[in-house]
């Protein structure tokens, strides 16, 4: 059982790293895409906001018809 608990928690942590990888080069890519001038932080935050927002309504909508 301990073992088990073991594996258990180094796999957590090395999905931690990969999640922590993958958020720098998300936000790397980002930065890169606003000093090219492919769009401006506010834009960026304008959308993000925006798909947030759709995204909860979606929820909010499924949750009420039982899907």
């Amino acid at each position: 059982m301990k073992l088990d608990m073991l594996d258990i928690v180094g796999q957590i942590a090395d999905m931690k790293e990969v999640d922590c990888k993958n958020t720098m080069a998300i936000a790397v890519l980002i930065e890169l895409l606003i000093e090219k001038g492919y769009f401006t932080r506010q834009e960026f935050a304008h959308k993000a906001s925006q798909l947030e927002n759709d995204t909860m309504a979606e929820i909010l909508l499924m949750r009420k018809f039982g899907r």
